[in-house]
């Protein structure tokens, strides 16, 4: 016997022990898959919802386990190694079966039809389209900027936005008033029709309010912080306190401070730990700050690391503004959604305001995705919705960060990309895209790269700042060039130009 037909019995009995350990991982996907189905049987009234719903049963499903032992082999015979089934997982399993039946010499198997895999892309390209606008001749990433207050009063800051390439616009209800958002919604529709553009618009409304709310005269002569000093968080201030001491909104935060905690303000910049939890008062210790210390002061945000915060996700703030929202957005973002109690409270209020109507009169759904609990809860949380409402994931990563860990983040993103791909649900990449261009005129190479990675979410978000209709051109102009190269995970292999002579 030759060596080629030694080979060729070896690939042939390889390709039949990958067959039988693949199909005993299909049977394994089919039973999870199916009590996924029962435990969300009820929260899917919208039935263009149900496929995505199953593939994102079957997504989690395939990935409880680890598939790294079978990609080597699979691509050694030149097979899908199962790295890009989020879109169609029990597909990409089928196909992959049906060709290791044929090198194992167990016959001719039934492949998936190719409209099988365009399904679930085609479903997510038109959803991204419904929440944040088609166009023709753009980025497949759409780009939605936060419209500052000036756009209330500036036609030509809203046209120039526009023109330079935005899709969405996006109205924070922490700032401002409603008599602001109706003059910023009426300069986005006005400058929209004459571009001739649908051009949505979401609304954030603001969630529970974890910041610094009063502090003490001493936090002011004290002036910046530094590792190694100590200040109090108190609920109620005093005059004449040893320490700089500070005040937060919101009660919860001080029901769930423990001894070693963490305590983190202003977006981590000052960082502290938690010595001794009292009545009404705790002392902390700061352990890391910029070089030059840090500032404590009103407004800025305060996290507890690790910490599950179980606070309604709607304030009487937000109840205010819902009947705004219902009437004026194209799509509501969701603040510190984090159960599923939150969104039935959320439809619960939208239906007592609807007047007789049906969900499919409310605006689209974005949940901003902020926390860890809101993390884990996400599969339940995307079907909950979506089975309501068109629906789409905000990864918010400047709060998830400090929530989670900044050496986390990265690896979080990209799993919430996958989930929300098997889920055939957009994402939109937030929080400080360009932020240096935004705000300072240039970016940082780190922020060309992110903005560059970001083209694999369906919508990225631009905050305000000076330089704002310059980031949507650049921003814009990074979107294209990556959609030469990549679509989602996969790379698109077209000619390079670079080296086209040699």
């Amino acid at each position: 016997m030759s060596l080629d037909e030694v080979e060729y019995r070896e690939r042939r009995a390889q390709a039949r022990g990958l067959q039988r350990a693949l199909e005993a991982l299909r049977d394994d996907l089919v039973r999870r898959s199916d009590a996924t189905m029962e435990g969300w049987e009820g929260l899917v009234r919208r039935p263009e919802f149900l496929p995505s719903a199953r593939n994102l049963a079957d997504y989690l499903a395939l990935r409880r386990g680890d598939l790294v032992p079978f990609q080597a082999p699979l691509a050694s015979l030149g097979l899908s190694s199962l790295g890009r089934a989020e879109a169609h997982v029990r597909p990409s399993i089928d196909a992959v079966l049906a060709s290791l039946a044929m090198i194992g010499g167990e016959g001719i198997a039934s492949y998936p039809t190719v409209e099988t895999f365009a399904a679930g892309p085609a479903r997510l390209a038109a959803r991204r389209d419904a929440l944040f606008g088609a166009r023709r001749e753009a980025p497949r990433s759409r780009v939605m900027v936060t419209l500052p207050t000036e756009a209330a009063f500036s036609p030509d800051l809203v046209a120039a936005l526009i023109a330079a390439g935005a899709d969405c616009m996006r109205i924070n209800c922490a700032h401002d008033n409603p008599d602001v958002w109706a003059a910023m919604i009426g300069q986005v529709r006005q400058a929209a029709m004459k571009a001739g553009r649908r051009v949505p618009v979401q609304m954030d409304i603001e969630g529970p309010k974890l910041r610094v709310e009063a502090l003490s005269e001493s936090v002011e002569e004290t002036g910046r912080l530094f590792e190694g000093d100590r200040f109090e968080v108190v609920e109620t201030l005093a005059h004449d306190a040893d320490l700089p001491q500070i005040r937060l909104s919101h009660p919860a935060l001080m029901e769930a401070m423990v001894e070693g905690g963490a305590i983190w303000i202003n977006d981590g910049k000052l960082r502290a730990k938690i010595l001794k939890v009292r009545p009404g008062k705790v002392l902390a210790e700061v352990t890391s700050t910029p070089s030059k210390g840090a500032k404590i002061k009103v407004e800025k945000g305060v996290n507890l690391p690790g910490v599950d915060l179980r606070v309604p996700a709607l304030t009487e703030v937000d109840l205010g503004h819902l009947d705004f929202v219902l009437g004026h957005a194209d799509i509501l973002g969701f603040s510190f959604v984090q159960t599923g109690g939150d969104l039935r409270a959320l439809f619960a209020e939208l239906d007592a305001r609807s007047d007789g109507g049906t969900s499919r009169d409310w605006p689209a759904l974005m949940l901003k995705i902020e926390t860890p609990l809101s993390l884990r809860n996400l599969p339940g949380l995307i079907v909950e919705a979506g089975g309501r409402v068109p629906v789409g994931v905000m990864i918010a990563r400047g709060d998830l960060a400090v929530e989670i860990g900044f050496e986390r983040l990265s690896e979080i993103q990209e799993e919430v990309l996958w989930l929300c791909e098997a889920a055939e649900v957009p994402v939109v990449w937030a929080t400080q895209v360009l932020e240096g261009m935004v705000k300072e005129g240039q970016a940082s190479r780190a922020e060309m790269t992110d903005a560059a990675m970001s083209q694999r979410a369906e919508c990225v978000m631009l905050n305000k700042g000076p330089h704002l209709v310059q980031a949507v051109t650049f921003l814009r102009d990074v979107l294209m060039r990556m959609d030469r190269h990549t679509s989602k995970k996969s790379p698109r292999l077209g000619a390079l130009g670079l080296w086209h002579d040699l």
